[in-house]
């Protein structure tokens, strides 16, 4: 069983996830006045803020665990390497330079 495309969904539920928990966050400065207001939200306070920041945290950590383990599973797909590795094609000789002809002598000029 190929396990690529199950973490491949994981990694970008992950990456829609932290969008917003990262949206959510109580803006701290002058962001277009994004967030940043006092109104009655879900929590408010101290609370919101380390749950928030914790979950963040965990967020990103789990989004940069799928990244490694996605980039380690392509590279064990392709068989590894460097793609310039994979260039066999050795280098042709030169060829002899081209000798240019030699120019036609010149005609005499034409009598009116």
């Amino acid at each position: 069983m190929d396990v690529f495309p199950i973490i491949l969904v994981i990694h970008l539920i992950l990456a829609v996830a932290l969008v917003g928990v990262i949206l959510l966050q109580r803006s701290e400065g002058g962001a277009l006045g994004i967030g940043g207001g006092s109104g009655g939200g879900l929590m408010t306070g101290r609370a919101a803020g380390n749950l928030l920041t914790r979950t963040t945290a965990i967020v990103a950590g789990s989004f940069f665990l799928t990244s490694l383990v996605l980039a380690l599973l392509a590279n064990s797909r392709t068989g590894g390497g460097s793609p310039f590795d994979k260039l066999n094609t050795p280098v042709a000789a030169p060829a002899a330079p081209v000798v240019p002809a030699e120019p036609a002598a010149p005609s005499a000029p034409l009598s009116r």
